[in-house]
């Protein structure tokens, strides 16, 4: 009994050795292999290869990479038969030179959507199947694991600028109509932002200062006194950034006035995203020039008075043509008197 157990045994390990020794059974893996990114940082419309390295030549390897259909699409790769289902790429490659022509590695590319105007972390996932040697005659695990590369997608952001607007003069005790503009062509994406406003300059102790907007519940509010916003704030963010808030400035005296205006982000302790002084020059109201006063029509008491083109009949002219017309009938009543005593 013994014996036909140990003939058993035997028979298997020969059995187990020959398959072994002509490649048929294989318990190799592939224990180097190493994915990487062009980049980690994408923008819309640019390009990044996910490479797949093999960590040794292989004449046959499928390399399926998983990816997010919102934010990237399919460009190209390198060598072999591709396969892209919209969500991931299968590319599969058979060395049919018999060896000759064995891959390191796997290229795929993709490129990110030109949609994309918001920050978007991701990650490419890559397995593997179908791997042997250059000439086949070793194989290797299937890599069922994803590798996973995180990466990235985000526009190139322009900072935001804020602009103070109004036209004419402004005069103290008087309300002047302003707009506030927060503009960006890129503008980074925040959740909760608002607007405060300081006065770091005045003409005096005694002077006062007030920037009056009005909000969507028809309440006055000063940008000085309270900020513009609610207090867990808005959001901003995206393409051709544009927001403009109407105002009424009122500024109590005479002289130079400083306005300073934070754009701020509630969600990161009130940190600055961007902020601008503004300087106003509060005057009394300009007298009009009298040379270039203007009457009850719109034109100019000093417009020159234009010559007629034709000049008017004097009272000359009238004696003129009746010294004319009694000269012709003299000469006519003379001929005729004369032409009468002939006959």
């Amino acid at each position: 009994m013994k014996k036909s157990i140990y003939l058993f045994i035997t028979m298997i390990f020969v059995t187990f050795m020959i398959f072994l020794q002509t490649g048929i059974v294989n318990a190799a893996s592939l224990d180097n292999v190493e994915v990487e990114v062009s980049k980690t940082k994408i923008a819309p419309g640019e390009e990044v290869t996910v490479t797949t390295k093999f960590g040794k030549d292989l004449g046959a390897y499928t390399v399926d990479v998983a990816y997010d259909s919102n934010l990237f699409e399919y460009v190209r790769s390198e060598e072999g038969t591709e396969n892209d289902n919209g969500t991931r790429v299968k590319l599969t490659y058979h060395d049919t030179t018999g060896g000759t022509n064995p891959r390191a590695d796997a290229k795929i590319t993709f490129k990110a959507k030109d949609s994309i105007v918001t920050s978007n972390p991701t990650d490419f996932a890559i397995t593997l199947e179908g791997l042997s040697n250059a000439d086949a005659s070793e194989t290797y695990d299937d890599i069922t694991t994803p590798i996973k590369k995180d990466v990235l997608v985000e526009p190139n952001y322009v900072d935001y600028s804020l602009d103070l607007q109004y036209t004419g003069n402004i005069e103290p005790k008087v309300a002047k109509d302003m707009t506030l503009v927060t503009s960006s062509s890129m503008g980074k994406n925040y959740d909760h932002v608002r607007l405060i406003a300081e006065v770091t300059k005045e003409p005096s102790n005694a002077a006062s200062t007030k920037l009056m907007a009005i909000d969507d519940k028809g309440a006055q509010i000063d940008l000085i006194q309270s900020g513009w916003g609610d207090a867990a704030g808005y959001k901003i963010g995206g393409k051709d950034v544009k927001q403009e808030l109407k105002l009424q400035g009122e500024f109590s005296e005479l002289g130079e006035y400083t306005i300073h205006v934070k754009l701020i982000d509630r969600d990161n302790s009130d940190s600055v995203i961007t902020e601008k002084s503004f300087n106003i020059n509060v005057a009394e109201k300009q007298q009009q020039n009298p040379d270039t006063n203007t009457g009850d029509n719109n034109k100019p008491n000093n417009t020159e008075e234009k010559l007629p083109e034709t000049l008017p009949k004097t009272g000359g002219t009238q004696y003129a043509l009746i010294i004319l017309v009694i000269t012709v009938l003299t000469i006519g009543y003379v001929f005729i008197m004369k032409k009468t005593k002939k006959d």
